[in-house]
């Protein structure tokens, strides 16, 4: 993934830190093969950054609206208010027999009329639950010991839609839920079954080392569960950021590959076994954060899982699907509450979990050097919140004076600015042709200009068009972080003609602080031998001369 790629602002493309790895990463390394695949052991991985990949998320105002919407959470705001003045409770805290039927019916879960199903009163003493555990309402004992619930400060804020208050209460219940949903999965089903129908924590009973032993295996189910959602709530928050809007929705089995093959490897027949295992271990846990609006879930079919006698069980990816029989498999979208609620929860555990924009609050200078020294970052966005709205010749003006300089970064800018200037468009043409002269911003406005049409473009003399060809290069050479396949591409189109010794003997005296660095990568790289011969040497020319 983009995310994954690390600049490397030195003068040599060589001399960069470790890969960065992304926090999935530190959770899946067996799985992703990361170790290997960014060059790490396990003393170099403290040392690596963790990249965290920047997400679009609304105004809080909206994320608020979108919390009080979810049907869980709006429960538990009607129950506390139901609870004013004050409300008889049982000495757990709960609702009292009588009043159950008539906070179902407040919740539009039973008919005004008639019997309370069970469902619908276990329901209600859900949500009445999380109301307790939100502060949402207070629990106390009057003079005479009667237990009683009264309204929290938290209730007028939060119906009034304050958003600090509305999504501070969210992320809470959004981690009861998280919790709850790991406890429930890590019981053995029997249990799980019994404590669901009993709503309450299971109780061991006494038999020495035979119960410590079945403690630990719960305690190690538990730990299992914790570690497997986790790992999926960052891959989600991960593909969320790079999917197309409107392309998000990720398959269940997808992501359980993503969790269980090897990256690059195709999934054996084994780690076939191993996805569905995935699948059905995790369909609970979401449906759960499905309830708290994390996350769109559809679950699996259970019917796809019901063993006919005589009939193999179903393993994912034994044989294509379409599209509707695939989503009977299970299909998954982190929500923008999810998205802000794994953010929240990433900056809790001291990740550095940016937004689109972040860098783009500033003059344009402050801009290219953000993008230019951010790994996790993705620049287009960044230059697209910054040019919205803005005057297309002043703001072409100032990123043209940002992008000047002979700095370690200067070519990773000029890129930059050119990519905004595509972004304001023909209305920026003046401000561009106000700087063909330039020694430095010439060659990249003379293309720029050709590009959008324009047919008097003078040609730049030869000292400019070399010194574009080497800062262009350098430029991708940063960029791209020394990809191999990159900058082959780049390489095939360099003017070097019939006689590259004459050509590169022009290159190597350009005044370029990557100069060197440009043509040790056209010397490794090029499938030339010849031309890659002349690079090397004239790098090692570059090299002497300073």
């Amino acid at each position: 993934m983009a995310g994954r790629r690390r600049k490397n602002g030195g003068a040599s493309a060589g001399e960069g830190a470790a890969e960065a790895v992304l926090p999935a990463d530190l959770e899946l390394q067996d799985l992703y093969g990361a170790f290997a695949a960014h060059g790490l052991d396990d003393e170099d991985l403290d040392d690596a950054a963790v990249l965290v990949p920047p997400v679009k998320l609304p105004a809080e105002q909206e994320l608020a609206e979108q919390a009080k919407a979810v049907p869980m959470f709006g429960y538990a705001l009607a129950l506390a208010r139901w609870a004013a003045p004050h409300r008889t409770v049982d000495e757990f805290g709960d609702l009292v027999e009588e009043d159950r039927g008539p906070a179902a019916r407040l919740l539009g879960l039973a008919p005004a009329e008639g019997e309370v199903p069970e469902e619908a009163e276990v329901e209600a003493l859900r949500a009445w639950s999380l109301a307790c555990d939100l502060d949402l309402v207070e629990l106390g004992t009057t003079k005479d010991g009667e237990h009683v619930a009264v309204p929290g400060p938290d209730l007028e804020p939060a119906e009034q839609g304050d958003p600090d208050t509305v999504l501070e209460l969210w992320l809470t219940a959004a981690g009861i839920v998280r919790e709850l949903a790991v406890e429930a999965d890590s019981l053995p089903e029997e249990e799980a079954a019994e404590e669901e129908e009993e709503g309450g924590e299971p109780t061991p009973e006494e038999g020495g080392e035979e119960d410590e032993d079945g403690l630990n295996e719960v305690e190690e189910a538990r730990d299992a569960a914790a570690e497997l959602l986790d790992e999926a709530l960052q891959v989600l928050y991960e593909t969320t950021a790079f999917a197309d809007p409107g392309n998000e929705t990720v398959p269940l089995g997808v992501l359980a590959a993503l969790l269980v093959v090897p990256e690059g490897e195709e999934p054996s027949e084994e780690l076939l076994g191993d996805i569905t295992d995935v699948m059905v271990a995790l369909d609970p846990m979401l449906g759960d954060l499905a309830e708290l609006g994390l996350l769109d879930y559809r679950p699996i079919d259970p019917e796809l899982f019901d063993e006919e006698e005589g009939e193999e069980p179903v393993v994912v990816g034994e044989a294509p699907l379409d599209e509707e029989e695939s989503a009977r498999f299970g299909l998954v979208r982190l929500t923008p509450l999810g998205q802000y609620g794994i953010r929240q929860w990433l900056l809790e555990d001291g990740y550095d979990a940016p937004l689109v924009g972040d860098l783009a609050q500033g003059d344009a200078a402050e801009l290219l050097r953000g993008v230019c020294e951010s790994a996790n970052v993705l620049p287009e966005e960044e230059l697209r919140v910054w040019v919205a709205g803005r005057e297309p010749v002043p703001a072409a003006r100032e990123l043209l004076a940002a992008a000047r300089g002979d700095d370690a970064y200067g070519p990773l800018r000029r890129m930059l600015c050119v990519s905004a200037l595509n972004l304001l468009g023909a209305e920026a043409e003046p401000a561009v042709r106000e700087v063909l002269d330039d020694p430095e911003l010439g060659g990249s406005a003379r293309a720029w200009l050709s590009a959008l049409g324009a047919t008097d473009v003078p040609v730049p003399d030869r000292t400019m068009a070399l010194w574009t060809v080497v800062d262009t290069f350098a430029a991708q050479l940063l960029d791209s972080g020394g990809d191999a396949a990159l900058l082959r591409e780049l390489i095939t189109d360099l003017p070097v003609k019939g006689d590259p010794a004459a050509w590169f003997g022009e290159l190597w005296r350009v005044d370029h602080p990557y100069t060197a660095d440009v043509l040790e990568a056209i010397g490794e790289l090029h499938t030339d031998r010849a031309v890659a011969k002349e690079a090397r040497k004239a790098a090692f020319k570059a090299r002497s001369k300073g």
